[in-house]
């Protein structure tokens, strides 16, 4: 007899079930739109449908993901209205770049991210996790409550801060969490104007207060590329081999432009931790609520830090931490909609025979929200149940269902470098500490750049 309890189902918006009017979608799409879709996006495979005057191909099946982003990536674009969101904040990140200008700055750093050199920066990981862990031992067993995504913003700042820029970012620790909450909260939010598909010299309402907290990020990255280059100059024997001379030694004609460096500087310091921070306060959010899951990833944190293995193998060695994670990741999955154009006509053909058309300039969306929750390719698709990506049931999952991380040329260039870090922080974090529910525990998932929990996420901490 299966003695398991019920597993737990953490909060989302129920599908509509009635279809919104034009005014509907326009207020839903401005306060969260995660609350917009309907029953056809969890349970089609796909959706040819009219979105404000656009034509939109809404995609779930796994096998036409794999045409759009893989067998055929080069016919579709990133669509105008993510250009319209992202560009602004973002410019020409590698996020945010197309074309020639992608292509040398996915070539120039894809070094800094190969799987070996990412192994690498584990050391780093666990000292700064460490270095964290203990803001929460003036705990005790008596326990403190903590904004946990507000932490877990810092924690993988400060990660990312020491492995990609050897600690040398020009930014106060004190209050960057909450520099980054109001940077995504008034930058990253789609506005009507973008939906409408409106001239970028249309005022985006929405963002007027963004330009405070963009020129803060934009002197950050500025102080921290002067400070590097005039250590370049001055003391070069002391310059540290990181992502930052890397990208500082490829300015030139051949390389990257001065204006691009500072975009992908400021697409990390600003976003590229930002992902990692929020599946990881949705991961002790989740386990605070399943005491079997809770239970079973601290038995496998014991038994590997008791044997002494050094914190590089923990990812292969904490396959359960690791799918906790990743469960996570589908429920709450940092980067909800993956938005494309096609460039030209096209078309599709299921195994099944069912053909799909896709006229030039229709706009794509493929959507790791709905996808993830699909019932067609999940048991139980609202359910935090970790056991799916143990290693042993991995084989049942199609590629193209689970997209935490993009798939095809723009697949995350830090997918490796992010599970390291969480199973990593993971470790350290729940070794020492338990994080429980508060009675002010009362998440709900916004899409601004990221899935935020509205209002933070309060847990309790305590030694245990």
């Amino acid at each position: 007899m299966d003695m398991r309890p019920e597993p737990f189902e953490p909060p989302a918006p129920i599908p509509r079930t009635v279809p919104p009017s034009r005014l509907e979608i326009i207020r839903t799409v401005l306060r969260n739109p995660l609350e917009l879709w309907g029953e056809p996006s969890y349970t089609l495979p796909w959706i040819d449908t009219k979105f404000i005057n656009q034509r939109t191909l809404i995609v779930n099946d796994p096998d036409l993901i794999r045409y759009i982003l893989v067998e055929n990536a080069a016919n579709y674009e990133m669509s105008k209205v993510r250009r319209l969101i992202l560009r602004p904040i973002l410019r020409d990140g590698l996020l945010t770049a197309e074309g020639e200008v992608w292509k040398r700055s996915r070539k120039a750093m894809a070094p800094v991210f190969t799987p070996r050199h990412a192994r690498g920066f584990a050391a780093q990981m666990l000292e700064k996790s460490e270095e964290y862990a203990l803001k929460y031992e003036a705990a005790g067993h008596g326990g403190m409550v903590v904004n946990i995504a507000s932490d877990m913003t810092e924690l993988t700042f400060e990660i990312l801060s020491e492995t990609l820029f050897s600690g040398q970012v020009a930014a106060e620790r004190d209050g960057f969490a909450a520099s980054v909450e109001q940077l995504l909260h008034r930058m990253g939010r789609v506005d009507p104007m973008d939906i409408m598909l409106a001239p970028t010299w249309v005022p985006r309402l929405t963002r007027i207060g963004g330009k405070k907290v963009m020129a803060r990020f934009h002197d950050v990255v500025s102080q921290t590329i002067e400070g590097r280059r005039s250590q370049m100059r001055d003391a070069p024997e002391t310059v540290p081999k990181d992502f930052l001379t890397l990208l500082l030694e490829l300015e030139g004609s051949n390389g990257l432009s001065r204006d691009e460096i500072a975009d992908n500087i400021l697409t990390f310091i600003g976003a590229g931790h930002e992902t990692t921070a929020r599946a990881l306060a949705w991961t002790l959010y989740c386990v605070a609520n399943a005491p079997h899951v809770r239970a079973a990833m601290e038995a496998e944190i014991d038994a590997v830090l008791a044997s002494g293995a050094e914190p590089v193998e923990w990812l292969n060695l904490m396959p359960y931490v690791r799918a906790a994670f990743e469960e996570a990741l589908r429920l709450y999955p940092p980067a909800p909609s993956i938005n494309r154009a096609a460039i030209e006509a096209d078309h599709w053909v299921s195994p099944q025979g069912e053909r799909v058309d896709i006229p030039k300039g229709i706009s794509v969306l493929i959507m790791p929200w709905t996808l993830h929750r699909h019932v067609l390719y999940w048991e139980k698709p609202r359910a935090f149940m970790p056991e799916r990506f143990l290693p042993e049931n991995r084989e049942r999952l199609h590629r193209f269902q689970y997209l935490p991380f993009g798939a095809g040329p723009r697949i995350c260039i830090g997918a490796t470098f992010a599970l390291q870090e969480a199973v990593i922080a993971l470790a350290v974090l729940m070794k020492r500490h338990r994080f429980d529910m508060t009675p002010q525990t009362n998440p709900w998932p916004v899409q601004r750049l990221t899935t935020q929990p509205r209002g933070g996420l309060p847990l309790k901490v305590s030694a245990r």
